[in-house]
């Protein structure tokens, strides 16, 4: 994201946890940064480590369903989604709805979809099941979450792709220049 050039942007972060993306984005000269969690789980860990940073003043945390109500949130030079679309079942709503908020690049991880991840999160998915947790990981399709970006005019600008994570980030051709 460095790279793609962060002073001066904004962030939007989609399932920011404790915040480390944002933090980090703001040292390297974000703006502003907006963190959507589903959760409250994280937030007073998140407000601790912000107060820590100095950097409570530039971070706005909402706990919502960034997918059901996007409608309600302003889009973002840099949309972030790190390690969520596995954590949620509508890929295509919420991929959708995150590239259609970045300005100007969005930024995601993902699981690979190989054989061991499958069985390692098929036995993960297992365990939750046992422990009767609503929670599920998911692998969706690379090739589709690609896609669904691209239908909102984003294309790809960079894919890393690790032993287990895949990193993708895709950009709007207008700004991809400047």
């Amino acid at each position: 994201m460095k790279a793609q050039g962060v002073e001066g942007r904004t962030v939007l972060e989609v399932g920011g946890g404790i915040g480390a993306v944002q933090i980090e984005l703001l040292k390297a000269g974000a703006s502003r940064a907006l963190s959507i969690e589903l959760t409250p789980t994280y937030e007073d860990v998140a407000a601790g480590l912000l107060r820590e940073a100095g950097l409570a003043d530039r971070v706005e945390r909402r706990v919502m369903d960034f997918a059901e109500a996007a409608a309600e949130v302003d889009g973002a030079d840099i949309v972030v989604l790190n390690r969520v679309i596995c954590c949620y079942p509508d890929m295509p709503k919420l991929t959708g709805a995150a590239a259609g908020h970045a300005r100007r690049l969005l930024v995601m991880s993902y699981p690979r979809r190989t054989w061991w991840t499958r069985l390692g999160l098929g036995v993960s998915n297992g365990v939750l099941a046992l422990m009767r947790r609503e929670f599920h990981i998911f692998v969706h399709p690379p090739q589709e979450i690609a896609a669904t970006a691209r239908q909102h005019g984003l294309e790809p600008v960079l894919e890393q792709t690790g032993v287990l994570w895949t990193v993708a980030a895709l950009g709007r051709a207008s700004s991809q220049t400047a």
